[in-house]
């Protein structure tokens, strides 16, 4: 075994992982529709969810970009100490941070619109 285990590894958990959570996606929604159409079905009153604003929702992403890439870019300076590459690695999250910021631009911008109408 000269290291051909582990490229088969990464590969198999690269392509299996996301695998297993969209199946897992799948599984909860089709479980959720199942129990909603047996209450029906007996007659129960189901209250619907409602769904997420879309000020919300940029909110949200906002929040999950901009602290991964800070996250992101706070382990690469952590591991530029010790490799100057990791430098260059670090310059790489500066995209997801500014993709949410612009999340958090357009949720500002959603939520004074709402106060002026």
């Amino acid at each position: 075994m000269d290291g051909n285990i582990l490229g088969f590894a990464a590969v198999v958990l690269s392509l299996g992982i996301p695998m297993a959570a969209m199946y897992t996606f799948y599984r909860v929604r089709k479980l959720r529709t199942d129990e909603r159409l047996a209450a029906l079905a007996r007659g129960v009153n189901v209250p619907m969810e409602p769904e997420l604003t879309e000020a919300a929702r940029s909110r949200r992403y906002g929040i999950l970009l901009a602290s991964g890439a800070l996250g992101y870019i706070a382990c690469c300076v952590l591991m530029g100490h010790a490799d100057r590459n990791a430098w260059t690695a670090a310059a790489l999250g500066v995209v997801p941070l500014m993709i949410g910021l612009g999340y958090f631009a357009d949720f500002a911008l959603i939520r004074r619109d709402l106060r002026t109408q």
